[in-house]
């Protein structure tokens, strides 16, 4: 399933190669890829191997550009946290790499622009600076300081975006269509065994529904700022539901039948994605929606449009 791939030309990024040619190396990066942001010590303890170890292929890692790095303050100095970078790195000639790169149309969607909303309480909205209105009421979702969120939780109900349909204002066909976005459930307090179904419905269609497995509150989420209570929800799992021309996944699984043609885009000027908690949910643990500024991925709602070339 691919979120943020690498393209590699083998005659000019040899660097890439050398990173990758170590099966240390592969462990770090599947566990970055598995786990999230970590820091040297945890990806020692995990891999059973020697600090030093780790600390010698972490810098190669993040030489090649696979990883990145930041500084973090910690109970004793600094600590260096690791990022994986790509979900998906693939070697190509050089002259099939710039069709793949120029077919995919990107839009990040600020978590706070939606532009219908029906939620229940527990519910609220904070941006990295506080909590914007008052918890736990519903009409604080139609604050205009919303526009500033970088968290979104409620229990019951739905918020919902209108994308505009670059593909079809460029006259492209589009061959998939991808949203990513970091969830996670939502209970007072967290817990980790706290299952939540989460729906999404494109222009109206349902194309499938992510159970996320709890509300996590173990460690501090990599982007979480300070003031954010520890007890709250402080990361979810990066997610992403792909609409191809024989159905819908997410990460990879097919979860529906819904295809791009049960969507009809092209005779859609905006594409609206609803990401909802039905109130008939067979696992009804509320939401969390993560964007810049908190979780572990700093990043909003992305829409890809992969087209024809």
């Amino acid at each position: 399933m691919s979120r943020n791939f690498l393209v590699v030309d083998p005659e000019e990024d040899m660097e890439v190669l050398k990173g990758l040619a170590s099966p240390i190396r592969i462990k770090i990066l599947k566990l970055l890829h598995v786990e999230g942001a970590l820091n040297g010590n945890d990806i020692a303890d995990k891999l059973s191997l020697p600090q030093s170890t780790v600390s010698t292929n972490i810098q190669i890692l993040e030489s090649a550009g696979l990883i990145r790095t930041e500084t973090q303050k910690a109970r004793k100095g600094n600590q260096k946290i690791c990022h994986s970078m790509f979900d998906e790195v693939m070697v190509m000639f050089k002259e099939d790499i710039k069709p793949l790169r120029s077919n995919t149309i990107e839009v990040a969607m600020p978590l706070g622009l939606y532009t219908s909303c029906d939620v229940s309480a527990p519910c609220g909205l904070c941006s990295v600076d506080g909590i914007i209105g008052l918890l736990d009421v519903p009409d604080t979702f139609l604050d205009p300081e919303r526009m500033k969120a970088g968290l979104i939780w409620f229990t019951r109900g739905y918020l919902e975006y209108q994308f505009p349909n670059n593909a079809k204002l460029s006259q492209n066909t589009i061959e998939a269509m991808e949203f990513s976005m970091e969830l996670s459930s939502e209970v007072p307090g967290t817990s980790a065994d706290w299952p939540s179904d989460i729906t999404l419905s494109v222009n109206g269609t349902e194309i499938g529904t992510w159970t996320s497995p709890g509300d996590f509150g173990d460690k501090r989420g990599v982007y979480t700022p300070d003031w954010w209570k520890l007890k709250g929800s402080q990361y979810g799992k990066l997610k992403s539901w792909r609409v191809t021309t024989d159905g819908t996944y997410v990460d990879g699984v097919k979860i529906s039948p819904i295809s791009l043609v049960d969507l009809d885009l092209a005779n859609h000027h905006s594409i609206r994605l609803r990401i909802a908690v039905k109130d008939d949910a067979k696992h009804p643990g509320g939401i969390n929606i993560f964007g810049r500024g908190f979780g572990n991925y700093d990043q909003e709602i992305i829409m890809r449009l992969q087209t024809e070339l």
